[in-house]
């Protein structure tokens, strides 16, 4: 399944997940549960976005 997302979605999907990226690393979580969420972000945008809101570190 191919999901493309662009235009004004897109930036917004860019945004929510630097966001996430950038607290992530900052957080308190050890260096690779830092490594594993920022890599499901990298490669899973969209559903490495909710996972992160649900199960990210806090």
């Amino acid at each position: 399944m191919d999901v493309q997302v662009g235009g004004f979605f897109g930036f917004i999907l860019l945004v929510c997940v630097i966001y996430a990226i950038v607290k992530t690393v900052q957080s308190s979580a050890s260096t690779g549960t830092k490594v594993v969420w920022t890599l499901v972000l990298l490669l899973l945008p969209l559903l490495g976005f909710i996972l992160w809101l649900i199960f990210g570190p806090k």
